[in-house]
């Protein structure tokens, strides 16, 4: 089962490995499928089902496919949001599929990161020196309004913002009621995206989103913000960075709030109207937009071996991002735009090794102002993102 934002390529990836495909994308599909599941399941496998949460009884049929036979990777499943509540399959898929997160390209996947210091290999020990980087800050807010959409690969800035922008409004447009039944109004969902944004890559809490949105209105309750991130959730639009919760040496309290980032950083840079040119003038706001990226892109190239980005914050010290892989393994990183940051970020990220139980892997300080990869004589690597790769 593929997941992941609309417009992130799930269907053209579903459509390279498969042999047949349907797409469950209009009224009279979804009826057919309905009543139809098992012509609709029939064809050369693998067979891709497009959208299938539409019909989601399409996943229990598949279910007792898998289960008659002994054969794998029959199906494959993609979707740009979840299914309905009322229509949930009854059967959870466990022992049957596996769950690949998509996500915009990175910018390893769009061809704007050499990729030569290999996030597998840090987990592994190496050390770097003298890797080119071309990145600046211009570059990088570039890299942050164009966004990671496959359809805008090889398109002028301009255009490329342009689908950012058509994203927002088909968000803002969407019927979300589809997942739970619950209607939302577009201006309540725009003035959610806009604090949202606002708020980038921060620890917001729902009460401050609520006071946000509430000032030339009526008051917003708290629960009534939670519906609209669930449904930003719901349709993979939404991601939430966790608080990372090792067993530490000392007895400083872990505080678990969640981070919020969009799918891609470019989401919060229309729907705010902000330009490179505008986000480059300033360093503040685009430091966090760029930690979106930064995001972005470890998300991505963590998934390539099962890991995880999460945060670390106590009430003293707080850490951008750790990721933390399956087997326990662990590496801590400080996202910082210019070089003027290094040093208080080593020093973070030396203090985090120092309060937990177990060793990183590595520690490391993602930048856009680096001009190199190298490894820093406290043994902190200083890496560009466009050097960074899976």
């Amino acid at each position: 089962m593929i997941t992941g934002p609309m417009w992130c390529g799930k269907t053209w990836t579903g459509e390279y490995h498969a042999k047949s495909s349907i797409s469950i994308r209009n009224d009279e599909i979804v009826e057919y499928a309905s009543l139809n599941p098992e012509i609709v399941m029939k064809g050369d496998q693998p067979r891709l089902i497009d959208e299938w949460q539409e019909v989601p009884k399409l996943w229990d049929y598949a279910r007792g496919i898998i289960d008659s036979s002994v054969s794998r990777g029959r199906f494959i499943f993609t979707g740009s949001s979840l299914p309905s509540k009322k229509k949930a399959p009854l059967h959870s898929g466990a022992g049957r599929f596996i769950d690949i997160r998509m996500r915009p390209m990175s910018l390893f996947e769009s061809g704007n990161s050499s990729g030569e210091v290999k996030l597998t290999d840090l987990f592994n020990g190496s050390k770097y020196e003298s890797v080119q980087s071309k990145m600046d800050v211009p570059i990088a807010m570039r890299h942050v309004c164009r966004g990671g959409w496959p359809v805008g690969i090889g398109l002028e800035d301009s255009d490329a913002m342009m689908i950012s922008g058509a994203y927002v409004d088909h968000c803002l447009k969407k019927d979300y009621s589809k997942i739970d039944g619950k209607r939302r109004s577009p201006a309540t969902m725009r003035s959610i995206m806009e604090s949202l944004s606002r708020n980038c890559a921060t620890m917001v809490k729902k009460s401050v989103i609520a006071a946000d949105i509430s000032r030339d209105g009526e008051p917003i309750k708290e629960e009534t913000v939670e519906t609209y991130l669930a449904a930003l959730r719901g349709t993979f639009v939404l991601d939430e960075q966790r608080s990372w919760v090792p067993e530490i040496k000392t007895k400083a309290r872990i505080r678990g709030p969640v981070k919020y980032h969009f799918a891609d950083p470019s989401i919060a840079a229309a729907i705010l109207n902000l330009t490179p040119e505008r986000l480059v003038r300033n360093p503040k706001v685009g430091g966090f937009f760029f930690e979106s990226l930064c995001y972005r892109d470890l998300s991505v190239y963590a998934s390539a071996i099962r890991g995880e980005v999460m945060h670390y914050k106590d009430n003293t010290l707080e850490v951008d991002s750790v990721v933390e892989l399956s087997d326990g393994r662990w590496g801590g990183i400080e996202i910082k735009q210019g070089r003027h940051d290094f040093d208080e970020a080593a020093e973070n990220l030396l203090r985090l090794k120092e309060r937990v139980v177990s060793e990183p892997s590595f520690l490391a300080i993602l930048t856009a102002t680096g001009w190199t990869a190298y490894t820093r004589d406290d043994g902190v690597h200083v890496i560009p993102l466009d050097c960074l790769g899976p």
